[in-house]
């Protein structure tokens, strides 16, 4: 049972102590702290019973994502935080104790009338399910955690593709001869964009982690280099990797940090290797190739030359077959070659 006193000041000060939680606040009317008493043991008996408290009573969506952002000690990418901008935008006003289906089915014919795509959306609602089970199991909310999930889910039923198209695009020998010949005429191509393909292609890394790295991370006696946080989709930062330096990479990389001991390899930024490689292409007219394509080709070569799966997960950074798998472009000569290979050797 909730206690009231009066306090010299006249105001009232309400205290609560039940199942174990002590609660207290001072207001300026009996009848405040009464109401405020009711509620707070509404929310304790609901606590109790169901082991989560309901959201305060007027508390919104907006609310939510806005101290989710605040106390999360996790980093958010570009695409993350415009995506929970979004979300505020279209489903912020949304009382958290109102949210339900009818609100997640308007949420996605909105983003259909915006003309995003149904990968866009499931994205969408995976970073607002990420938000819902941050705010029941971190913060012992009574929210519906699969809403998202479950509109998501439904996206396959309106017949919405979830997930991207797997690309098998690589580059030609005569797309790079061009490639080439274009950036070696080109004075006022500031970046060695040739020695980026090149060295793209001999280790398979994104462009981000070729741009990041740095001479203290090459091991010049086991020729490997770290590469910093490698992408991955449960372990965002720290997870650091060690990866061999095989063929040409290592004398590709050599002459950069030969009379170095400090700072940045390459010394160039991802989005300007990224540009500078979409320029090309577009000036050239090479049709649909992106510096990512370089990596698929750099996988797919790692396998045509016979490694196996382990060592090309390891040069590759990815964590299971199904992930790598769509990379490999092995078609029939690739088999009998590495065949004759095996039997020669």
């Amino acid at each position: 049972m909730a206690t009231f006193n009066k306090l010299k000041s006249g105001k009232w000060r309400a205290q609560i102590r039940k199942f174990g939680v002590y609660r207290g606040a001072t207001f300026t009317t009996k009848t405040e702290a009464k109401a405020w008493a009711e509620l707070v043991e509404r929310q304790l008996m609901h606590m109790a019973t169901v082991g989560y408290s309901q959201p305060p009573k007027d508390a919104t969506v907006n609310d939510l994502i806005c101290k989710y952002i605040e106390i999360s000690v996790a980093r958010f990418g570009k695409t993350k935080a415009a995506t929970l901008d979004m979300l505020i935008k279209k489903v912020g006003h949304v009382r958290l104790r109102e949210l339900n289906a009818l609100v997640m089915r308007d949420f996605v014919d909105s983003r259909i009338e915006d003309g995003a795509g149904g990968v866009t959306i499931a994205g969408d609602l995976s970073f607002l399910s990420s938000v819902l089970k941050w705010a029941r199991y971190s913060r012992r909310l009574d929210i519906p955690v699969r809403l998202a999930l479950e509109a998501r889910e439904s996206l396959k039923h309106m017949g919405l593709m979830t997930r991207s198209s797997e690309r098998s695009r690589e580059p030609t020998d005569a797309e790079l001869d061009l490639l080439y010949a274009h950036w070696a005429q080109n004075s006022r191509q500031i970046i060695d964009m040739t020695i980026m393909v090149k060295f793209a292609l001999a280790t398979g890394m994104r462009q981000g982690e070729i741009a990041r790295i740095k001479v203290e991370d090459v091991n010049k006696k086991l020729r490997t280099v770290l590469i910093r946080d490698r992408k991955d989709p449960k372990k965002k930062h720290g997870n650091n990797q060690l990866v061999p330096l095989l063929g040409n990479a290592w004398e590709i990389l050599e002459p950069y940090f030969s009379n170095r001991t400090r700072g940045s390899i390459f010394g160039v930024k991802e989005a300007s290797v990224s540009a500078a490689f979409t320029r090309a292409c577009k000036q050239l007219g090479i049709q649909d190739l992106r510096f990512h394509d370089l990596r698929h080709k750099a996988t797919a070569d790692f396998f045509r030359h016979g490694l196996g799966i382990p060592h090309v997960a390891l040069m590759t950074g990815h964590k299971t077959w199904a992930m790598l798998k769509r990379y490999t472009e092995i078609n029939a000569a690739d088999v009998h070659s590495a065949s004759a290979r095996l039997t020669k050797a």
